[in-house]
């Protein structure tokens, strides 16, 4: 799935900065919407992450994305250790965890130049590459 430069720059905009816990939850929000359509008051979704960035960042790029959010009450965030998300809506649901690979990946950087590398590297790689992905 690919995000456009102008959603790119938007949710950049909305957040901060361009960061690879951004682009996790960009990609696992319109993952959500893309099986279970976006509906801004019926799709519902739990997190599970850190609560501290930079793993919490995940939960802009998700509120962003999906347009599940904490104010509407149709995001709830549990703290964590691993990054998942579980999406519900239509008497369906979708559950989309971060691979562990990835998440020792980018626990090892230790540069700002390395962060915006691999966020750049995130958004070309494949949703397989990136995800593990249950339907229900």
């Amino acid at each position: 799935m690919t995000l456009s430069n102008d959603f790119l720059g938007r949710a950049v905009e909305f957040h901060g900065h361009l960061g690879p816990f951004l682009v996790l939850g960009l990609r696992a929000g319109l993952l959500g919407t893309h099986y279970l359509g976006k509906s801004h008051f019926e799709l519902k979704a739990t997190v599970e992450t850190s609560a501290r960035p930079p793993r919490s960042c995940f939960i802009d790029g998700l509120q962003f994305s999906s347009g599940c959010t904490t104010g509407k009450g149709n995001l709830k965030v549990r703290t964590g250790s691993s990054i998942s998300v579980e999406f519900t809506g239509g008497g369906r649901s979708l559950r989309i965890g971060v691979k562990d690979q990835i998440l020792e990946m980018l626990d090892s950087l230790s540069s700002e130049e390395q962060v915006e590398a691999l966020s750049r590297e995130m958004l070309e790689k494949t949703d397989d590459e990136l995800f593990s992905v249950k339907t229900e």
